[in-house]
Protein backbone atom coordinates (compact mmCIF):
# COMPACT_ATOMS: atom_id res chain seq x y z
CA UNK A 1 0.00 0.00 0.00
CA UNK A 2 1.27 3.43 -0.76
CA UNK A 3 2.23 6.04 1.55
CA UNK A 4 -0.93 8.47 0.35
CA UNK A 5 -3.39 5.99 1.06
CA UNK A 6 -2.01 5.21 4.48
CA UNK A 7 -2.72 9.06 4.78
CA UNK A 8 -5.56 9.30 3.72
CA UNK A 9 -6.57 5.77 5.95
CA UNK A 10 -5.23 7.61 9.05
CA UNK A 11 -7.26 11.24 8.14
CA UNK A 12 -10.19 8.52 7.60
CA UNK A 13 -10.29 7.28 11.28
CA UNK A 14 -9.25 10.39 12.49
CA UNK A 15 -12.00 12.22 11.50
CA UNK A 16 -14.00 9.31 12.26
CA UNK A 17 -13.07 9.43 15.87
CA UNK A 18 -13.36 13.46 15.87
CA UNK A 19 -16.97 13.11 14.85
CA UNK A 20 -17.71 10.60 17.15
CA UNK A 21 -16.14 12.32 20.05
CA UNK A 22 -18.22 15.17 18.96
CA UNK A 23 -21.06 13.01 18.93
CA UNK A 24 -20.79 12.17 22.52
CA UNK A 25 -20.29 15.77 23.72
CA UNK A 26 -23.36 16.53 21.99
CA UNK A 27 -25.56 13.83 23.87
CA UNK A 28 -23.64 14.49 26.76
CA UNK A 29 -24.62 17.83 26.50
CA UNK A 30 -28.11 17.10 25.43
CA UNK A 31 -28.13 14.63 28.37
CA UNK A 32 -26.95 17.55 30.83
CA UNK A 33 -29.73 20.06 29.81
CA UNK A 34 -32.23 17.30 29.82
CA UNK A 35 -31.29 16.62 33.53
CA UNK A 36 -31.23 20.14 34.16
CA UNK A 37 -34.55 20.69 32.17
CA UNK A 38 -36.12 17.99 34.33
CA UNK A 39 -34.57 19.34 37.37
CA UNK A 40 -36.03 22.75 37.10
CA UNK A 41 -39.56 21.12 35.65
CA UNK A 42 -39.72 19.43 39.88
CA UNK A 43 -38.60 22.38 41.30
CA UNK A 44 -41.06 24.74 39.34
CA UNK A 45 -43.83 22.10 39.93
CA UNK A 46 -42.57 22.74 44.10
CA UNK A 47 -43.18 26.16 43.69
CA UNK A 48 -46.37 26.17 42.33
CA UNK A 49 -47.50 23.69 44.92
CA UNK A 50 -46.13 26.10 47.47
CA UNK A 51 -47.87 28.93 46.07
CA UNK A 52 -49.84 31.45 48.84
CA UNK A 53 -51.68 33.90 46.78
CA UNK A 54 -53.32 36.67 48.71
CA UNK A 55 -56.50 35.32 48.27
CA UNK A 56 -55.08 31.47 49.55
CA UNK A 57 -53.48 33.72 52.61
CA UNK A 58 -56.98 35.04 53.37
CA UNK A 59 -58.95 31.75 52.91
CA UNK A 60 -56.80 30.28 56.21
CA UNK A 61 -56.90 33.30 58.47
CA UNK A 62 -60.53 32.73 58.19
CA UNK A 63 -60.17 29.01 58.66
CA UNK A 64 -57.74 29.59 61.64
CA UNK A 65 -60.47 31.98 63.08
CA UNK A 66 -63.50 29.31 62.96
CA UNK A 67 -60.68 26.57 64.24
CA UNK A 68 -60.59 29.20 67.40
CA UNK A 69 -64.47 29.76 68.28
CA UNK A 70 -64.64 25.62 67.79
CA UNK A 71 -61.66 25.02 70.04
CA UNK A 72 -63.21 27.30 72.54
CA UNK A 73 -66.59 26.23 72.02
CA UNK A 74 -66.18 22.47 73.51
CA UNK A 75 -63.08 20.42 74.50
CA UNK A 76 -62.24 18.39 71.10
CA UNK A 77 -64.10 20.70 69.25
CA UNK A 78 -61.43 21.78 66.88
CA UNK A 79 -58.13 20.62 65.82
CA UNK A 80 -56.74 23.66 67.79
CA UNK A 81 -57.01 22.56 71.64
CA UNK A 82 -57.12 26.78 72.88
CA UNK A 83 -56.53 25.89 76.20
CA UNK A 84 -57.63 27.79 79.11
CA UNK A 85 -54.43 28.39 80.95
CA UNK A 86 -56.00 30.10 84.19
CA UNK A 87 -53.94 33.27 83.65
CA UNK A 88 -55.78 36.14 84.47
CA UNK A 89 -53.35 38.28 85.69
CA UNK A 90 -51.04 39.65 83.11
CA UNK A 91 -48.53 41.85 84.60
CA UNK A 92 -49.21 45.37 84.67
CA UNK A 93 -45.61 46.96 84.99
CA UNK A 94 -46.19 48.08 88.84
CA UNK A 95 -45.31 44.63 90.36
CA UNK A 96 -42.20 44.90 92.48
CA UNK A 97 -40.45 42.55 95.04
CA UNK A 98 -37.75 39.42 94.68
CA UNK A 99 -39.30 36.38 92.41
CA UNK A 100 -37.83 33.47 90.56
CA UNK A 101 -38.37 31.14 87.66
CA UNK A 102 -37.55 27.90 86.34
CA UNK A 103 -37.42 27.10 82.46
CA UNK A 104 -37.63 23.07 81.98
CA UNK A 105 -38.34 22.70 77.98
CA UNK A 106 -35.46 20.07 77.40
CA UNK A 107 -32.26 18.32 77.83
CA UNK A 108 -31.27 21.81 79.95
CA UNK A 109 -33.47 23.85 82.46
CA UNK A 110 -32.43 27.49 83.32
CA UNK A 111 -33.06 29.27 87.47
CA UNK A 112 -33.49 32.78 87.02
CA UNK A 113 -34.32 35.46 89.96
CA UNK A 114 -35.72 39.07 89.09
CA UNK A 115 -35.59 42.49 91.59
CA UNK A 116 -38.68 44.10 90.12
CA UNK A 117 -38.58 47.71 90.66
CA UNK A 118 -42.93 48.42 90.40
CA UNK A 119 -42.34 51.61 88.19
CA UNK A 120 -43.31 51.53 84.76
CA UNK A 121 -42.02 47.92 84.31
CA UNK A 122 -38.45 48.38 85.09
CA UNK A 123 -35.87 45.05 86.16
CA UNK A 124 -33.92 46.28 88.72
CA UNK A 125 -31.61 43.28 88.62
CA UNK A 126 -31.89 39.99 87.20
CA UNK A 127 -29.19 36.52 87.18
CA UNK A 128 -29.72 33.39 85.89
CA UNK A 129 -27.94 29.94 85.33
CA UNK A 130 -28.18 27.01 82.99
CA UNK A 131 -28.20 23.65 83.88
CA UNK A 132 -27.82 20.62 81.83
CA UNK A 133 -29.49 16.87 83.15
CA UNK A 134 -27.84 13.71 82.93
CA UNK A 135 -29.40 11.63 80.71
CA UNK A 136 -30.09 8.59 82.76
CA UNK A 137 -32.70 11.18 84.51
CA UNK A 138 -34.35 11.68 81.51
CA UNK A 139 -35.91 8.09 81.85
CA UNK A 140 -35.45 7.48 84.98
CA UNK A 141 -37.72 8.02 87.96
CA UNK A 142 -39.86 10.97 89.01
CA UNK A 143 -38.15 11.96 91.99
CA UNK A 144 -35.00 11.47 91.18
CA UNK A 145 -35.93 13.93 87.84
CA UNK A 146 -37.12 16.81 90.32
CA UNK A 147 -34.87 16.06 93.35
CA UNK A 148 -31.86 17.25 91.00
CA UNK A 149 -34.13 19.97 89.84
CA UNK A 150 -34.79 21.04 93.01
CA UNK A 151 -31.29 20.66 94.71
CA UNK A 152 -30.05 23.08 91.85
CA UNK A 153 -32.77 25.69 92.67
CA UNK A 154 -31.51 25.58 95.94
CA UNK A 155 -27.82 25.69 95.01
CA UNK A 156 -29.15 28.81 93.17
CA UNK A 157 -31.27 30.24 95.93
CA UNK A 158 -28.01 30.04 98.43
CA UNK A 159 -26.54 32.26 96.12
CA UNK A 160 -28.55 35.05 96.39
CA UNK A 161 -26.76 38.16 96.91
CA UNK A 162 -27.32 41.29 98.56
CA UNK A 163 -29.22 43.01 95.48
CA UNK A 164 -32.16 41.05 95.86
CA UNK A 165 -34.35 41.79 98.53
CA UNK A 166 -37.32 39.35 100.44
CA UNK A 167 -39.41 40.88 102.96
CA UNK A 168 -39.26 39.38 106.60
CA UNK A 169 -41.91 36.97 107.03
CA UNK A 170 -42.43 35.91 103.29
CA UNK A 171 -41.88 32.94 101.39
CA UNK A 172 -40.08 33.22 98.08
CA UNK A 173 -42.18 32.34 95.06
CA UNK A 174 -42.04 31.17 91.78
CA UNK A 175 -43.06 30.98 88.16
CA UNK A 176 -42.54 27.44 86.77
CA UNK A 177 -42.22 27.12 82.71
CA UNK A 178 -42.93 23.49 81.62
CA UNK A 179 -42.67 22.67 77.98
CA UNK A 180 -44.83 19.47 77.74
CA UNK A 181 -47.88 18.80 77.08
CA UNK A 182 -49.96 19.45 79.98
CA UNK A 183 -54.07 19.71 81.79
CA UNK A 184 -54.08 22.61 83.54
CA UNK A 185 -56.00 22.68 86.65
CA UNK A 186 -55.95 25.84 88.42
CA UNK A 187 -52.95 28.69 87.85
CA UNK A 188 -50.70 26.56 89.58
CA UNK A 189 -51.09 23.09 89.27
CA UNK A 190 -51.17 21.06 86.10
CA UNK A 191 -51.28 16.80 85.52
CA UNK A 192 -48.53 15.87 82.62
CA UNK A 193 -50.24 14.56 79.58
CA UNK A 194 -46.85 12.83 78.17
CA UNK A 195 -43.44 13.65 78.23
CA UNK A 196 -41.87 14.56 74.44
CA UNK A 197 -38.41 15.49 73.62
CA UNK A 198 -36.33 13.01 74.82
CA UNK A 199 -38.31 11.96 78.32
CA UNK A 200 -39.59 9.56 79.05
CA UNK A 201 -40.33 8.73 82.97
CA UNK A 202 -43.77 6.70 83.32
CA UNK A 203 -44.37 7.77 87.02
CA UNK A 204 -44.55 11.56 86.08
CA UNK A 205 -47.42 11.12 83.62
CA UNK A 206 -50.97 12.06 84.98
CA UNK A 207 -49.45 13.27 88.19
CA UNK A 208 -49.58 17.33 89.15
CA UNK A 209 -45.94 18.76 88.21
CA UNK A 210 -46.39 21.16 90.56
CA UNK A 211 -47.18 18.66 93.36
CA UNK A 212 -43.82 16.93 92.08
CA UNK A 213 -41.83 19.98 91.96
CA UNK A 214 -42.63 21.12 95.56
CA UNK A 215 -42.47 17.82 97.40
CA UNK A 216 -38.78 17.60 95.96
CA UNK A 217 -38.34 21.23 97.50
CA UNK A 218 -39.75 20.41 100.68
CA UNK A 219 -37.06 17.50 100.56
CA UNK A 220 -34.22 19.97 99.61
CA UNK A 221 -35.62 22.23 103.24
CA UNK A 222 -36.32 24.80 100.55
CA UNK A 223 -38.81 27.31 101.43
CA UNK A 224 -40.80 27.98 98.00
CA UNK A 225 -43.87 28.07 96.60
CA UNK A 226 -45.07 27.84 93.04
CA UNK A 227 -46.59 30.40 92.06
CA UNK A 228 -47.85 30.16 88.84
CA UNK A 229 -47.62 27.09 86.05
CA UNK A 230 -47.09 28.64 82.07
CA UNK A 231 -45.66 27.48 79.05
CA UNK A 232 -43.26 29.38 76.89
CA UNK A 233 -45.83 31.36 74.67
CA UNK A 234 -47.77 32.60 77.80
CA UNK A 235 -44.57 33.35 79.45
CA UNK A 236 -43.37 35.55 76.10
CA UNK A 237 -46.69 36.94 76.56
CA UNK A 238 -46.02 38.01 80.19
CA UNK A 239 -43.05 39.22 79.22
CA UNK A 240 -44.14 41.14 76.80
CA UNK A 241 -47.21 42.83 78.55
CA UNK A 242 -45.14 43.98 81.89
CA UNK A 243 -43.21 46.77 79.35
CA UNK A 244 -45.76 47.23 76.95
CA UNK A 245 -49.40 47.25 78.21
CA UNK A 246 -50.83 47.10 74.31
CA UNK A 247 -49.24 43.16 73.92
CA UNK A 248 -52.49 41.08 73.34
CA UNK A 249 -50.61 38.02 71.72
CA UNK A 250 -47.87 36.10 71.65
CA UNK A 251 -46.56 33.89 68.33
CA UNK A 252 -43.29 31.24 69.00
CA UNK A 253 -41.32 30.51 66.23
CA UNK A 254 -38.18 28.45 66.72
CA UNK A 255 -38.13 24.37 66.36
CA UNK A 256 -41.82 24.37 67.67
CA UNK A 257 -44.13 26.80 66.98
CA UNK A 258 -47.09 28.23 69.49
CA UNK A 259 -49.16 30.99 69.97
CA UNK A 260 -51.30 32.43 73.07
CA UNK A 261 -53.97 35.63 73.26
CA UNK A 262 -56.14 37.54 75.38
CA UNK A 263 -59.33 36.30 75.18
CA UNK A 264 -62.66 37.90 77.07
CA UNK A 265 -63.43 35.55 79.39
CA UNK A 266 -67.58 35.74 78.56
CA UNK A 267 -66.42 34.93 74.85
CA UNK A 268 -65.55 30.93 76.31
CA UNK A 269 -68.15 29.24 76.10
CA UNK A 270 -66.52 25.87 77.65
CA UNK A 271 -65.24 27.82 80.56
CA UNK A 272 -67.59 26.68 83.41
CA UNK A 273 -65.77 28.38 86.61
CA UNK A 274 -66.78 31.83 88.21
CA UNK A 275 -65.65 34.54 85.31
CA UNK A 276 -62.31 35.76 86.41
CA UNK A 277 -62.42 39.54 88.20
CA UNK A 278 -60.24 40.99 84.55
CA UNK A 279 -62.78 39.54 82.85
CA UNK A 280 -60.11 38.47 80.52
CA UNK A 281 -58.55 34.87 80.19
CA UNK A 282 -55.07 33.86 78.45
CA UNK A 283 -55.68 31.03 76.05
CA UNK A 284 -52.89 28.63 74.92
CA UNK A 285 -53.53 27.73 71.41
CA UNK A 286 -51.56 24.81 70.46
CA UNK A 287 -51.72 25.98 66.88
CA UNK A 288 -48.57 24.30 65.36
CA UNK A 289 -51.62 21.10 65.65
CA UNK A 290 -54.05 23.36 63.17
CA UNK A 291 -54.71 21.98 59.83
CA UNK A 292 -57.27 23.34 56.55
CA UNK A 293 -57.93 22.16 53.15
CA UNK A 294 -56.38 25.72 52.16
CA UNK A 295 -53.16 25.11 53.35
CA UNK A 296 -50.51 24.42 50.21
CA UNK A 297 -49.49 21.13 51.04
CA UNK A 298 -47.34 19.24 48.68
CA UNK A 299 -46.23 15.12 48.52
CA UNK A 300 -42.76 16.41 50.04
CA UNK A 301 -45.06 17.57 53.10
CA UNK A 302 -46.95 14.42 53.23
CA UNK A 303 -43.86 12.14 52.96
CA UNK A 304 -42.44 14.23 55.91
CA UNK A 305 -45.69 13.53 58.26
CA UNK A 306 -45.98 9.97 57.07
CA UNK A 307 -42.35 9.00 58.48
CA UNK A 308 -42.72 11.23 61.71
CA UNK A 309 -42.83 9.92 65.16
CA UNK A 310 -46.92 11.53 65.40
CA UNK A 311 -48.44 11.36 61.56
CA UNK A 312 -51.63 13.56 61.02
CA UNK A 313 -50.58 16.02 63.85
CA UNK A 314 -48.96 19.09 64.39
CA UNK A 315 -49.20 19.79 60.73
CA UNK A 316 -49.08 23.78 60.52
CA UNK A 317 -45.95 23.49 62.55
CA UNK A 318 -44.51 20.98 59.88
CA UNK A 319 -44.98 23.66 57.21
CA UNK A 320 -43.70 26.38 59.04
CA UNK A 321 -41.06 25.69 62.00
CA UNK A 322 -37.37 25.24 62.32
CA UNK A 323 -37.39 22.23 63.12
CA UNK A 324 -39.03 20.93 59.61
CA UNK A 325 -38.09 23.91 57.12
CA UNK A 326 -34.49 22.27 56.48
CA UNK A 327 -35.95 19.17 55.86
CA UNK A 328 -38.55 19.89 53.16
CA UNK A 329 -35.32 21.03 51.42
CA UNK A 330 -33.52 17.87 51.72
CA UNK A 331 -36.53 15.87 50.36
CA UNK A 332 -37.02 18.24 47.11
CA UNK A 333 -32.90 17.72 46.58
CA UNK A 334 -33.25 14.19 46.80
CA UNK A 335 -35.83 14.33 44.13
CA UNK A 336 -33.82 16.02 41.81
CA UNK A 337 -30.58 14.01 42.74
CA UNK A 338 -32.86 10.99 42.19
CA UNK A 339 -34.97 12.08 38.80
CA UNK A 340 -32.34 14.20 37.25
CA UNK A 341 -28.95 13.44 38.24
CA UNK A 342 -28.84 17.05 39.99
CA UNK A 343 -25.63 15.97 41.99
CA UNK A 344 -24.32 13.60 39.08
CA UNK A 345 -25.31 9.74 37.91
CA UNK A 346 -24.85 9.07 41.57
CA UNK A 347 -27.25 10.47 44.37
CA UNK A 348 -24.93 11.80 47.44
CA UNK A 349 -26.14 8.56 50.03
CA UNK A 350 -26.05 11.80 52.90
CA UNK A 351 -28.91 13.24 51.38
CA UNK A 352 -31.41 10.07 52.25
CA UNK A 353 -30.27 11.15 55.84
CA UNK A 354 -33.92 12.25 57.24
CA UNK A 355 -33.03 16.24 59.34
CA UNK A 356 -29.17 16.10 57.87
CA UNK A 357 -29.76 19.64 56.49
CA UNK A 358 -30.87 21.23 59.57
CA UNK A 359 -32.68 25.04 59.09
CA UNK A 360 -29.72 27.54 60.15
CA UNK A 361 -27.89 25.73 57.57
CA UNK A 362 -30.79 26.19 54.99
CA UNK A 363 -30.97 29.86 56.12
CA UNK A 364 -26.89 30.31 55.91
CA UNK A 365 -27.45 29.55 52.45
CA UNK A 366 -30.70 31.27 51.95
CA UNK A 367 -28.66 34.44 52.98
CA UNK A 368 -25.60 33.93 51.18
CA UNK A 369 -24.68 37.13 49.05
CA UNK A 370 -21.22 36.20 47.78
CA UNK A 371 -20.78 36.62 44.25
CA UNK A 372 -20.02 32.40 44.05
CA UNK A 373 -22.26 31.73 46.84
CA UNK A 374 -19.27 29.91 48.31
CA UNK A 375 -21.39 29.30 51.25
CA UNK A 376 -24.14 27.33 49.48
CA UNK A 377 -20.86 25.36 48.09
CA UNK A 378 -18.94 25.11 51.90
CA UNK A 379 -22.88 24.09 52.98
CA UNK A 380 -23.47 21.17 50.34
CA UNK A 381 -19.50 20.24 50.94
CA UNK A 382 -19.32 19.76 54.21
CA UNK A 383 -23.40 18.49 55.32
CA UNK A 384 -23.91 16.72 52.27
CA UNK A 385 -20.83 15.37 51.08
CA UNK A 386 -21.28 17.02 47.61
CA UNK A 387 -18.82 18.79 45.70
CA UNK A 388 -17.22 20.95 42.86
CA UNK A 389 -21.23 22.23 42.33
CA UNK A 390 -21.42 24.96 39.63
CA UNK A 391 -22.77 28.62 40.10
CA UNK A 392 -26.11 27.37 38.64
CA UNK A 393 -27.05 24.72 40.57
CA UNK A 394 -26.10 26.29 43.78
CA UNK A 395 -28.36 29.30 42.16
CA UNK A 396 -31.37 26.77 42.34
CA UNK A 397 -30.89 25.64 45.99
CA UNK A 398 -30.64 29.26 46.76
CA UNK A 399 -34.50 29.54 45.08
CA UNK A 400 -35.42 26.41 46.74
CA UNK A 401 -35.02 27.63 50.40
CA UNK A 402 -36.61 31.03 49.62
CA UNK A 403 -39.79 29.23 48.29
CA UNK A 404 -39.59 27.04 50.96
CA UNK A 405 -39.11 29.62 53.97
CA UNK A 406 -41.53 32.27 51.60
CA UNK A 407 -44.52 29.92 51.95
CA UNK A 408 -43.74 29.39 55.92
CA UNK A 409 -43.74 33.11 56.41
CA UNK A 410 -46.32 33.64 54.90
CA UNK A 411 -48.36 31.05 56.39
CA UNK A 412 -47.27 32.27 59.86
CA UNK A 413 -48.86 35.93 58.91
CA UNK A 414 -52.21 34.36 57.84
CA UNK A 415 -52.18 32.46 61.34
CA UNK A 416 -51.42 36.00 62.73
CA UNK A 417 -54.18 37.61 61.07
CA UNK A 418 -56.80 35.10 62.18
CA UNK A 419 -56.20 35.72 65.45
CA UNK A 420 -56.28 39.29 64.87
CA UNK A 421 -59.41 38.36 63.27
CA UNK A 422 -60.86 36.82 66.26
CA UNK A 423 -59.75 39.59 68.85
CA UNK A 424 -61.70 41.98 65.94
CA UNK A 425 -57.96 43.98 65.77
CA UNK A 426 -57.36 43.34 62.14
CA UNK A 427 -59.32 46.77 61.01
CA UNK A 428 -59.47 50.15 62.82
CA UNK A 429 -62.87 50.73 64.49
CA UNK A 430 -64.60 54.42 63.73
CA UNK A 431 -62.95 56.89 66.39
CA UNK A 432 -60.69 54.28 68.01
CA UNK A 433 -57.23 54.77 68.36
CA UNK A 434 -56.51 51.14 69.40
CA UNK A 435 -52.42 49.47 69.42
CA UNK A 436 -52.25 45.95 68.70
CA UNK A 437 -49.02 44.61 69.90
CA UNK A 438 -47.93 40.94 69.20
CA UNK A 439 -44.75 39.59 70.90
CA UNK A 440 -42.73 37.26 68.88
CA UNK A 441 -40.17 34.65 70.22
CA UNK A 442 -38.02 31.76 68.92
CA UNK A 443 -34.65 31.27 66.58
CA UNK A 444 -36.46 30.99 63.58
CA UNK A 445 -38.19 34.11 63.73
CA UNK A 446 -34.85 35.98 65.80
CA UNK A 447 -31.91 34.78 63.22
CA UNK A 448 -33.81 33.57 60.05
CA UNK A 449 -34.11 37.65 58.56
CA UNK A 450 -35.31 36.78 55.36
CA UNK A 451 -38.29 34.81 56.98
CA UNK A 452 -39.44 37.47 59.26
CA UNK A 453 -39.15 39.98 56.50
CA UNK A 454 -41.26 38.15 54.38
CA UNK A 455 -43.41 37.51 57.55
CA UNK A 456 -43.55 40.86 58.69
CA UNK A 457 -44.67 42.20 54.97
CA UNK A 458 -46.91 39.68 54.84
CA UNK A 459 -48.68 40.85 57.66
CA UNK A 460 -48.89 44.32 56.15
CA UNK A 461 -50.17 43.67 53.09
CA UNK A 462 -52.85 41.29 54.57
CA UNK A 463 -53.70 44.13 57.01
CA UNK A 464 -53.88 47.04 54.55
CA UNK A 465 -52.21 50.24 55.00
CA UNK A 466 -54.62 51.59 57.48
CA UNK A 467 -54.65 48.80 60.52
CA UNK A 468 -51.19 47.75 59.24
CA UNK A 469 -50.40 51.15 61.07
CA UNK A 470 -51.81 50.40 64.39
CA UNK A 471 -50.45 46.30 64.53
CA UNK A 472 -46.90 46.30 65.80
CA UNK A 473 -44.96 42.97 65.63
CA UNK A 474 -42.13 42.94 68.41
CA UNK A 475 -39.16 40.57 69.45
CA UNK A 476 -39.87 39.94 72.86
CA UNK A 477 -36.14 38.45 73.85
CA UNK A 478 -36.10 34.85 75.89
CA UNK A 479 -39.91 36.20 77.34
CA UNK A 480 -40.30 32.71 78.58
CA UNK A 481 -37.91 32.86 81.27
CA UNK A 482 -38.42 36.57 82.55
CA UNK A 483 -42.15 35.81 81.92
CA UNK A 484 -42.78 32.81 84.36
CA UNK A 485 -41.50 35.31 87.31
CA UNK A 486 -43.45 38.27 86.00
CA UNK A 487 -46.80 35.55 86.42
CA UNK A 488 -45.14 34.41 90.02
CA UNK A 489 -45.57 38.19 90.56
CA UNK A 490 -49.04 39.02 89.00
CA UNK A 491 -50.30 35.61 90.98
CA UNK A 492 -48.74 36.49 93.69
CA UNK A 493 -50.35 35.38 97.53
CA UNK A 494 -49.47 38.63 99.25
CA UNK A 495 -51.00 41.07 96.15
CA UNK A 496 -53.54 41.27 98.30
CA UNK A 497 -51.71 42.48 101.42
CA UNK A 498 -49.90 45.02 99.21
CA UNK A 499 -53.84 45.95 97.87
CA UNK A 500 -55.45 46.88 101.60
Amino acid sequence: MGKGKVAVGAAVICAATVCAAAALIVRHRMRCSGRWARAMAILKEFEEKCATPIGKLRQVADAMTVEMHAGLASEGGSKLKMLISYVDNLPTGDEKGLFYALDLGGTNFRVLRVQLGGNDGQVLKQEFTEVSIPPHLMTGGSDELFDYIASELAKFVASEGEDFHLPPGRQRELGFTFSFPVRQISIASGNLIKWTKGFNIEDTVGQDVVLELTKAMERQDLDMRVAALVNDTIGTLAGGRYTNNDVVAAVILGTGTNAAYVERAHAIPKWHGLLPKSGEMVINMEWGNFRSSHLPLTEYDHALDSESLNPGEQIFEKIISGMYLGDIVRRVLLRMAEEAAFFGDTVPLKLTVPFILRTPDMSAMHHDTSSDLKVVGSKLKDILGISNTSLKTRRAIVELCNIVATRGARLSAAGMLGILKKMGRDIIKEGEKQRTVVAMDGGLYEHYTEFRNCLENTLKELLGEEASESVVVEHSNDGSGIGAALLAASHSQYLEVEDS
